[in-house]
Order: structure tokens, then sequence, then C-alpha cells
């Protein structure tokens, strides 16, 4: 008897309790599914950022190193193929013909005397001169 006592009064109180409970979950799970979407492309968009911000601070720094100490130096490369290609190589004074494949290094030759490169500095600087001149063109020729 004292069990069914309790459970008249429990009752009542369960439902006053879970009513107003379901009534308020009802629309936060519409509104909470729009949200959780948008908070999964705000992270997303995050992470992708983070992403393009690291790769640009890895450049910069790979271009502040100093790269003048360096004992080897690569001076020319060739491709023969999609994979394959021919690398000059100066180590200290000398130079090596290096061949290069998907899976393996190759020493092919020891120069006897160094080749001397041409310097590729004015070349590039009429490069960077002409694109400027072509891109000045294209801009005044869509004012």
């Amino acid at each position: 008897m004292h069990k069914s006592l309790l459970l008249g009064l429990f009752l009542p109180v369960a439902a006053w309790a879970v009513e107003p409970a379901a009534q308020a979950a009802a629309p936060q799970a519409s509104s909470g599914m729009g949200g959780q979407v948008v908070q999964l492309l705000l992270g997303l968009l995050l992470v992708i950022g983070l992403i393009f911000l690291l790769a640009w601070l890895m450049r910069r720094v790979q271009q502040i190193v100093p790269r003048g100490g360096q004992v080897i130096k690569i001076l020319a490369t060739q491709p023969l193929g999609p994979r394959d290609r021919l690398v000059l190589v100066q180590v200290g004074s000398e130079q090596v013909l290096l061949g290069l494949t998907p899976g393996n290094i190759t020493s092919l030759h020891v120069l006897k005397e160094p080749v001397h490169l041409p310097d590729a500095e004015p070349a590039s600087s009429e490069f960077a001169q002409r694109l400027m001149e072509l891109l000045g063109k294209d801009q005044k020729d869509k004012s």
C-alpha cells in the first residue's frame, strides 16, 4: 500500500517534469541541428584556414633561412620524363651529375672541370619587366 501511495504521488510529479522538458527539446532539436551544421562548417573553415596559414608561414621561414653556408648546391636540373631527371650538384669544389628516378639516385659522372653557368638574374629581371608590361596592358584594356 505504501508503494501505491508513493507511486501515485510520484507519477504526477514525473509527468509534470517530463512535459516541459519534451516541449523545450522539440524546438531545440530543429534549431540545434542547424546550429550544429553551422558550427561544423565554421570549424571546418577554421581548420582549412589554419592549414593555409601554416603553409604560408613555412614558405616564409624557408626563404628567410640563409642558404649561403650550404656545402651542397643544386646547380641545374633537366627533366628526362615525368618522374626522371638529371641533376648537376656541386659538393665543395667538385661537380657531380646525378640521375634521379622515383626509387633511385645514381652518380653518373664526376666532372673534372667545373661547368660555369651563366647568371640567370638578367633573364629573370627581363622576364619580370616583360610580365609587368603585359599585366599593365591587360589592366588598361579592362578599364
